[in-house]
């Protein structure tokens, strides 16, 4: 059976970074863009990461552009702009495409795991996140208007 880290995934320094790392984590996979309505939400994905990584959490952003053009930026306007402008210290990783032929296969097999509202499987906008337990499995999909405040009680549940 497939689990979340049976993937890899560049990092915004263009290093390979096997999923497998994070084994027996739980994880928050989140697609992320610096010029949407939500990137207000880096505040508080780096928030709950600070206060829960060491019971085992890691926050996992994945920049994409494919919403509105809001994800302009190289990979160091967006290192720069995550480190300057809310003090992302979480893991980040290359952009990429979450929708269509070219989307990047972990996001291909959490949109099988996990569909949206009414079934639909296609990721909406940025900031859609995916809880994904110790065991590599994902629990939840979360729409990208639940803060990370919300997770907080499903997040609790996972890392016990």
């Amino acid at each position: 059976m497939t689990t979340a880290y049976d993937f890899s995934a560049k990092t915004l320094d263009g290093d390979e970074q096997p999923l497998d790392a994070y084994k027996g984590k739980a994880l928050l996979i989140v697609n992320v863009a610096s010029k949407c309505g939500f990137t207000p939400q880096y505040t508080g994905l780096e928030a709950m990461y600070r206060k829960h990584k060491d019971e085992g959490l890691e926050v996992l952003g994945f920049p994409c552009d494919q919403f509105g053009h809001q994800e302009p930026g190289n990979a160091d306007e967006i290192k720069n702009f995550c480190s300057i402008t809310y003090d992302v210290s979480f893991p980040m990783f290359a952009k990429i495409n979450v929708n269509g032929a070219q989307a990047h296969p972990l996001w291909k097999w959490l949109k099988e795991e996990k569909s949206g509202f009414l079934g639909i499987d296609g990721i909406k906008w940025n900031f859609t996140k995916f809880l994904v337990g110790r065991d590599g499995k994902v629990v939840k999909r979360y729409a990208p208007t639940d803060t990370p405040e919300k997770i907080e009680g499903d997040l609790a549940a996972v890392l016990k």
